[in-house]
């Protein structure tokens, strides 16, 4: 396999082609925070918590670090005061579910209004009842901040027994209030 060599807030790593800026961090010892990630399921993309900011040619742009491949001679920074804004904001749309990034981002409220609940909306329940369990059973329904999770009502006896998404629920929610989401 090929190996390309990158810079990752000034530590030069060498990694093999195809592998994502978030897994080439990660090999670095370099942290850097997600939310819809799981090593399990594809890279998705959806959160931008993993936000970062790459230099190539001279030019300068912000990428997602779970779905942008490593490439020769970029520069990545991960912890610019750019990126720091950007997790800020998400932190807080994403209020309350997101406690300890929210104390290591200094983010203290929202300025957005919220529905009451502790789902985070990651997706990664969804996810991974699509792509590994192929059923299809969970779902969000509603847009914005209407956005909710949901069930495909004929399949909740299945999911009942099944709570293989539980594991990947990084609010922990969906453990919590499958009594009421699955009957």
């Amino acid at each position: 396999m090929k190996m390309v060599t990158l810079r990752i807030d000034g530590k030069e790593l060498q990694v093999e082609e195809g592998t994502t800026i978030l897994e080439a961090a990660k090999a670095g010892g370099i942290d850097i925070p997600t939310l819809c990630h799981s090593d399990r399921l594809k890279p998705y993309g959806a959160c931008r918590l993993c936000m970062i900011e790459v230099t190539k040619g001279g030019r300068t742009h912000l990428a997602a670090s779970c779905v942008y491949e490593a490439e020769d001679g970029i520069v990545v920074r991960t912890d610019t005061e750019q990126i720091r804004g950007i997790r800020r904001m998400i932190i807080e749309l994403l209020w309350p579910s997101l406690t300890d990034l929210a104390k290591e981002y200094g983010v203290t409220a929202s300025r957005f209004w919220h529905k009451n609940t502790e789902c985070n909306l990651c997706g990664l329940c969804v996810r991974y009842c699509s792509e590994i369990k192929k059923l299809d059973a969970v779902f969000f329904k509603g847009r914005g901040v209407d956005r909710e999770l949901a069930i495909v009502p004929e399949l909740a006896k299945e999911c009942a027994f099944c709570h293989e998404c539980h594991e990947l629920c990084t609010s922990g929610w969906i453990v919590t209030h499958s009594d009421q989401i699955f009957g």
